[in-house]
């Protein structure tokens, strides 16, 4: 790390300046050499020659500068091997083993050639030192990040010597300040010695308080500079950059651009600082501003800044721009191929990636070093790809790579996503004195590609080893639980980290949260959610798929809008989310509102979206909408059909989604396990029992696959709401895997319809020894002695569910009026329009009755008297909704009610009238498929 004082000028280079003025200012020998000589000196210097110019030095009379021309070559050209006998010559003698000058070039000869210790061991040499001496060490310190040295050098320097720190100690001392209390100490000192004046010195002060956060600090230093210089603008734009502020970042910019007294002209680090701010938020259009403006200023062909516009390009996902500026780039160093290959393989582009490498390795100018493998093993995902994978392992070995811990992590991954865990095994085991990152990079892979019961083991192995977990094993682990929906051992791990003070990152932040979505813990997830300081996308994704998978739909609508009003851009996965809620709750506006917001940001074309939007507007009861958007897609796939066969199905479509079920395949498109679950559910709502039982039994025969408990589930609901009960049983004492209690509670319901006390019974039983706490299976079971008027039964099932704590779920039934969605309850009187509600169901009531409706009360499972059951089919929930709807909206506009429960008999003949006397569409979705009520009919045709 170099020091945090001027970008431009280097501490060393600044004593360079200085001391070489008081050479001739303070009686320092002048130069005594003969020009042509120094000229030749230079000369070779200047091409790198030091050996010759080493062997011409002896030629001369010793004087110290040329020695130290030659030491400044030796730092500029890194030849440490040269200053070596620069260092003994000089210290071999006399004249010149306490010349200050020259030990002060040598102590920077060391630093610049990455040897401190060589630095520290000239400084303790020279008996008689001076404050350029301290300053040379300090600096040298400071760019090899021995912050811990620094920082004691100067409190030697401070409470050691009489020497009083200038304006090129304290930027050095506060690029070097482990934490933000010691900075402001330091701060305290450039105010006591009249520093502050120095822009040297501000700068090194905005640069320390944005280190550690402190960016209000660094503004008000900003603010307060007597003088400000073009690093001042570039350090305060570093600041924000760093600390996510990306507005404040491009305000500081144009703030720069308008101070016209000033005059200062953005240069190369300007560039190379507002460009990442770009990619960073993903505003592509932003960096081409940017872009433009470095252009305008003749630093578009600046290799920092054509490098820094690559990855902004490449990470905006503009990788056609990014690949056009990388071969316009006429001066490509290794940065320039690392970051393009970098591009290539962030878009998963293994094969482009892969070429750029072998033109790389062609060019002689530049060489693949570790940041080359790290930045192309990330495009090595697939199985296929373990062969190009093996031959860069190859790689690696032959060109000395495999020594680096990072690169050998990087191939841990790197084999684990491709499939390969026994060659990621192999490559963990052969590291040497493995560090905490080599486990978390075996156990990070474990977790995150279906082993996740391994990479929990693998971690009681790392700790028993005594190797003591990070924040990035944290996270692993909190995946690993999250995929297992191990809840006790991921609370654990939470434990951990507020008992040792492990702050929650993003990183971490985002593995708690998909934790508790994974387990069901919205509430938790919520509380993490809000403590959060940094929420990027990808935690309000988790966020809204995990109260929408929940069941959760308001709360995910809610979410959206806050992610939307903070500012946040959504992506697909957030857009797929809350079209998932809008479906829940059939509310069609709103997810017309979120089609129209996908088609603005251009998430259209993603087929995961566009399957979320026909699966929404199916679920919202507008087919002809699904279809359209089904027919505009040119390249279907599988889940596409999928989807739409299974939209007919819930509809009662039957014979629709057998012709695209024929339809598909005559587009080469072969279905799935998923294909038939669309395909029977839609045979089981439309009574094709004939067709549904084909189609099951060609599953495997004729398209390979193996039927599953959801597939027996759809044939044995299609038998039973057929009448065929002991057809259906017996399939039921026939499957391969144990039934579970989705197909026992569907028979059971079947038994009730058809009150058939046996079968029911029988089944009943199979369905409480399996989920003997679930209110639902001993509702039904009391329905089946209800419907057969046995009402001692009836209690005797009613008491058991008190006696275990077991309760009903009422009735609800939603509808969305304005973008709102009104929620009711059985016998709801909650809302302010409720008496008006009931009221508008009286008189719905007087004019069906009219055209024959009459109450059907056996829908009432209760022992009560007539007139007691009518009053109670009053008040079911869709009536309330209806009622309400009608209130709520114009003459003719379609009603959409969603219900928690399956539809009564008596609800279904009342809703059928009422769209006939009202003379509106009424669509209801109840728990199993759509009913499209219109004139008087039904489009079940009463089977349902």
């Amino acid at each position: 790390m170099a020091c945090l004082a001027p970008q431009r000028f280097s501490c060393e280079n600044r004593h360079k300046v200085v001391n070489q003025y008081r050479c001739n200012k303070k009686g320092f020998p002048k130069c005594s050499l003969s020009v042509p000589y120094l000229q030749r000196l230079h000369k070779l210097c200047d091409s790198g020659n030091l050996n010759e110019a080493f062997t011409l030095l002896h030629t001369q009379s010793l004087v110290s500068e040329a020695i130290g021309v030659l030491l400044e070559s030796c730092a500029r050209h890194k030849d440490i091997q040269i200053g070596r006998k620069l260092h003994a010559m000089v210290s071999a003698s006399s004249q010149f083993r306490n010349d200050v000058v020259l030990n002060t070039r040598i102590v920077t000869m060391y630093s610049t050639c990455g040897s401190p210790l060589d630095s520290r061991s000239a400084f303790h040499a020279v008996k008689r030192k001076n404050l350029f001496l301290y300053n040379a060490l300090l600096s040298n310190y400071a760019r090899n990040e021995l912050f811990h040295d620094a920082i004691s050098l100067f409190v030697e320097l401070i409470s050691v010597t009489e020497f009083v720190p200038d304006n090129f100690t304290l930027p050095c001392v506060l690029g070097a300040c482990l934490d933000a209390e010691l900075g402001e100490a330091v701060h305290a000192l450039v105010l006591k010695l009249g520093l502050f004046s120095d822009a040297f010195v501000g700068n090194a002060l905005v640069a320390m308080y944005g280190k550690f956060g402190f960016v209000e600090s660094a503004v008000k230093v900003f603010e307060t500079m007597p003088q400000r210089n073009l690093v001042s603008w570039n350090s305060m734009m570093r600041v924000f950059s760093e600390n996510r502020d990306f507005g404040e970042c491009y305000g500081v910019l144009k703030g720069m651009l308008s101070v016209e007294e000033e005059g200062f002209v953005p240069d190369v680090v300007t560039m190379v600082t507002v460009i990442p701010a770009c990619a960073a938020q993903g505003e592509v259009k932003l960096g081409m501003v940017v872009h433009g403006l470095a252009l305008k200023l003749g630093l578009g062909e600046e290799v920092m800044v054509i490098n820094s516009l690559v990855d902004m390009y490449s990470k905006c996902g503009s990788i056609h721009k990014a690949r056009d500026l990388f071969h316009l780039n006429g001066e490509k160093n290794v940065v320039s191929w690392n970051t393009m290959i970098g591009g290539y393989s962030k878009e998963g582009d293994c094969c482009r990636a892969f070429e750029l490498l072998r033109e790389m390795q062609r060019e002689e100018k530049v060489k693949v070093n570790e940041v080359t493998l790290l930045n192309v093993l990330p495009a090595c995902v697939e199985e296929l790809q373990v062969v190009r994978l093996k031959e860069l392992h190859g790689y690696a070995f032959r060109h000395g790579f495999w020594t680096s811990e990072l690169v050998a992590n990087a191939f841990v991954a790197a084999y684990a996503k491709c499939g390969s865990m026994d060659s990621a095994g192999c490559v963990f085991r052969g590291m040497e004195g493995k560090t905490v990152s080599s486990w978390n990079a075996l156990i990070g892979a474990l977790a995150q590609n279906g082993f996740p019961r391994k990479a929990l083991d693998l971690y009681f192995v790392m700790t028993n080893s005594g190797i003591n977990p990070d924040w990035f094993t944290v996270g692993s682990l909190l995946s690993a639980c999250a995929r297992l929906k191990f809840l006790r051992g991921g609370k654990q791990i939470h434990g951990f980290m507020l008992r040792n003070g492990l702050e929650l990152d993003e990183f971490i932040g985002i593995s708690l949260l998909s934790l508790y979505v994974q387990c069901d813990k919205m509430l938790l997830a919520k509380l993490i959610f809000d403590k959060m300081d940094y929420k990027s996308s990808v935690c309000w994704n988790i966020m809204i798929t995990g109260f929408s998978r929940n069941e959760l739909p308001s709360e995910a609508l809610d979410t959206f809008r806050q992610m939307i009003s903070n500012g946040v851009k959504p992506q697909e996965f957030a857009v797929m989310g809350v079209l998932g809620a809008c479906s829940q709750v059939s509310a069609l506006r709103l997810g017309k509102e979120v089609h129209s917001f996908a088609l603005k940001a251009h998430l259209t074309d993603d087929t995961f979206v566009t399957c979320a939007l026909v699966d929404m507007y199916a679920k919202c009861g507008c087919m002809e909408k699904s279809q359209n958007i089904f027919d505009r897609v040119n390249d279907k796939d599988e889940a596409l059909w999928n989807v739409i066969i299974a939209g007919y199905g819930i509809h009662g479509h039957g014979l629709k989604a057998i012709e695209l079920f024929e339809l598909m395949q005559k587009k080469c498109c072969r279905p799935d396990s998923f294909t038939f679950i669309g395909l029977l559910m839609a045979c089981n709502h439309s009574g094709l029992v004939t067709e549904g039982l084909q189609y099951f039994g060609q599953m495997q025969t004729l398209y390979g696959v193996t039927p599953k408990l959801e597939h027996y589930a759809c044939v044995v609901d299609m038998l039973g709401r057929a009448g065929q009960l002991s057809e259906a049983l017996k399939l039921v004492n026939e499957l391969p895997d144990e039934p579970d209690s989705g197909i026992w509670s569907s028979l059971l319901s079947s038994c009730r319809k058809y009150r058939d006390l046996d079968i029911g019974e029988e089944v009943s039983k199979r369905l409480l020894e399996l989920e003997p706490n679930k209110a639902e299976n001993y509702v039904l079971l009391s329905n089946l002695y209800a419907g057969l008027g046995k009402w001692d039964d009836v209690r005797k099932v009613r008491q058991r569910m008190k006696e275990i704590g077991l309760h009903k779920d009422a009735g609800c039934s939603w509808i969305e009026i304005g973008g709102k969605v009104y929620r009711f309850l059985v016998g709801d009187g909650s809302l302010l329009e409720s008496k008006a509600v009931q009221q508008t169901w009286i008189n719905l009531e007087k004019k069906i009755r009219k055209i024959g409706y009459k109450p059907d009360t056996s829908c009432v499972l209760h022992e009560l008297e007539e007139e007691e059951k009518v009053k109670i089919l009053k008040n079911h929930s869709e009536k309330l909704a209806i009622s309400f709807g009608l209130l709520s909206t114009a003459k003719g506009k379609t009603l959409r009610i969603c219900k928690n429960l399956r539809i009564c008999v008596d609800c279904h003949n009342a809703i059928k009238l009422v769209s006939k006397v009202v003379e509106r569409e009424i669509v209801v979705r109840d728990n199993k498929r759509f009913h499209h009520f219109k004139n008087g009919t039904c489009t079940c045709g009463d089977y349902w």
